[in-house]
């Protein structure tokens, strides 16, 4: 399984459902995982930017990593875990066995404006945006390091370009990983 990090408007999303797609992997975001719950509650915590309880987010990545691996497929998570305390968590609960990297995209703040002002999704207000860029730009290196040191590979692609680019870029990265061919 390979972990997706990047800002919203990184373009983790798309590039993880179209990979997924390609190889017949499972795609599975937490953010579309929490919406497709429509729980009013969840749904006003991510309207302001929030972060959704930690517990209940492990609790709902663990259960979908399981069912994934032992119905054998790969999968991509995308943006989880999403803070330091996942990322422990993930780490201290065994789950690094399931991983077999983590990209991180790498995407000027000016481009994610641009990308986001793009798509409209409810819980995009400019408020929203930057308190969730704070969060990642204050976590990603904590947690890519906490993965990285329960042997986790972790790789920077960068961001920008075209999406069958952008594509490319990751495809190399995950055969020089043997994750593959």
């Amino acid at each position: 399984m390979i972990i997706f990090f990047g800002p919203a408007g990184s373009g983790k999303s798309l590039q993880g459902q179209k990979l997924a797609e390609k190889h017949n992997w499972k795609w599975m975001s937490i953010g579309q995982m929490l919406r497709d719950r429509k729980d009013p509650e969840l749904e006003e915590i991510m309207k302001k930017g929030e972060l959704v309880p930690d517990e209940l987010v492990v609790e709902m990545m663990h259960d979908a990593v399981v069912k994934a691996d032992e119905a054998g497929f790969n999968a991509i998570l995308d943006g989880y875990p999403r803070d330091e305390w996942q990322a422990k968590w993930v780490v201290d609960n065994g789950d690094t066995k399931y991983l077999d990297g983590a990209i991180i995209f790498d995407v000027p703040h000016e481009e994610l404006k641009k990308r986001l002002s793009l798509r409209a999704r409810e819980d995009d207000t400019d408020e929203a945006i930057e308190q969730r860029w704070a969060i990642f730009d204050r976590t990603i290196k904590v947690m890519s390091e906490m993965l990285s040191e329960k042997g986790v590979k972790i790789a920077h692609i960068d961001g920008v370009g075209e999406i069958e680019e952008i594509s490319k870029r990751i495809e190399k990265q995950l055969a020089e990983w043997k994750v593959i061919d």
